[in-house]
């Protein structure tokens, strides 16, 4: 009987053991996943979810390069929305960038187009100009962000939450 108890309490120790070993194993593979790295494009499709996007014009590489100086060779992806006619400021863009080193002259030029913009709307149209004021501007990343809409607020927070 007392084999039998011996035996019983190492095979008990064992299987505990082994338990124990493959819930830290599972546990350590169903942990955080790693950062997700989206295309552009992507997040453009999680963005068109939350705000109506069928009045903007999707813009192309020459869009890309006349509004802000950016050649389509730098990128690794984009979109780009801009409203239909020249007395709307809605813009939208998400951009992402091949090398970092490139970000911040990136979000300069950027920050320059809002600033000819804001000078263009500031007496002219003054609910566009608003727009224009409480825009979003950020980068994450290789990620840069702009938006010019009522709905910046939720772009950004969809911005963020895809990253």
């Amino acid at each position: 009987m007392r084999n039998i108890i011996k035996s019983f309490n190492t095979k008990s120790i064992i299987t505990i053991f082994v338990c124990t070993i493959t819930l830290v194993v599972l546990s350590g593979c169903s942990g955080k996943q790693a950062p997700s790295n989206p295309s552009a494009l992507e997040i453009g499709e999680q963005i068109r979810h939350i705000t109506n996007l069928e009045d903007m014009k999707e813009g192309d590489n020459k869009k890309l390069q006349k509004l802000y100086n950016i050649n389509a060779d730098e990128i690794e992806s984009y979109v780009l929305y801009t409203a239909p006619t020249n007395i709307k400021a809605d813009e939208i863009a998400v951009i992402k960038v091949k090398d970092m080193k490139n970000i911040n002259n990136m979000k300069e030029k950027i920050s320059k187009r809002i600033e000819k913009r804001s000078i263009s709307f500031k007496d002219y149209l003054p609910e566009e100009y608003f727009l224009i004021e409480k825009h979003v501007l950020k980068t994450k990343d290789s990620y840069i962000l702009l938006a010019i809409s009522k709905d910046s607020d939720q772009i950004e927070k969809t911005f963020d939450k895809a990253l």
